[in-house]
């Protein structure tokens, strides 16, 4: 027999400013805090909210396509052994000009 996914639900007012409070045990089940962010998105005729995560704008970089591939390379050499250790700064730096 097929698993179910647990439905939760409760019925929430609309406050002040358009407001809604996630209720308790949702926010608990999906571990959202005070100050993390929710996209909110309009889908047919319902609103779905989603907990994400913001990059700053100066860590963007690190996240676009050609540097993660970069990441993904220097971590497949450093799986392979591809690497090597330097004892000292002048050792390190004679390897490099070498």
């Amino acid at each position: 027999m097929p698993k179910t996914k647990t439905c939760l639900e409760e019925a929430v007012r609309v406050g002040a400013k358009q407001q809604l409070t996630i209720p308790r045990r949702i926010s608990k089940a999906l571990g959202i805090k005070k100050g993390d962010h929710m996209l909110m998105r309009l889908v047919g005729g319902r609103v779905e909210m989603i907990p994400v995560s913001l990059i700053p704008k100066d860590q963007l970089w690190f996240w676009t396509p050609e540097w993660q591939k970069k990441e993904r390379e220097v971590d497949e050499a450093l799986a392979r052994g591809d690497y090597k250790e330097s004892n000292s700064v002048d050792e390190l730096l004679r390897d490099l000009k070498s």
